[in-house]
């Protein structure tokens, strides 16, 4: 899939994800990409990046619908930018089959300019929790706001 700019490349992950094709996500990044979930798991080249979201697009992602929204690009010189999007999650399967809530979460790539375009080098995910400013383990992981207490 071939993303002309920078700009491009949050609408060519959307159209990868809607095909429920792991191996289309995979095709967006470099060989030796990196890209972390939300839960941390970091997947270390385009192989795994492929896999897990192929898994993920096959199962619980199966029904879901993924929407960009406030995209910001920055250029880190002629052939490197910066790209974070805010999407929203809509129709994951939660664990007991039921429809999940919508989630929003923020994209972080790093993309390089190659011959046909744009392909990432990293891609980071973080969930948005609003309301909430930091993680704090006390047993189990949860989102906290310090500023009430």
């Amino acid at each position: 899939m071939k993303v002309a700019t920078p700009q491009d490349f949050p609408k060519a992950f959307v159209e990868a994800w809607h095909s429920r094709d792991g191996h289309r996500i995979g095709a967006l990044f470099a060989e030796d990409a990196n890209f972390v979930n939300v839960t941390g798991l970091w997947w270390r080249d385009r192989a795994a990046i492929s896999k897990a979201h192929d898994y993920a697009l096959k199962s619980f992602f199966s029904d879901t619908t993924l929407k960009p929204g406030v995209t910001t690009s920055r250029s880190l010189g002629p052939d490197h930018a910066l790209v974070h999007c805010r999407f929203t999650l809509f129709g994951q399967k939660a664990p007991n089959g039921e429809t999940a809530g919508a989630r929003q979460t923020i994209l972080t790539f790093v993309l390089h300019r190659i011959e046909t375009g744009w392909q990432a080098v990293a891609a980071q995910n973080t969930d948005v929790v609003p309301g909430k400013e930091t993680h704090v383990n006390t047993d189990s992981l949860s989102a906290v706001d310090y500023r009430d207490t």
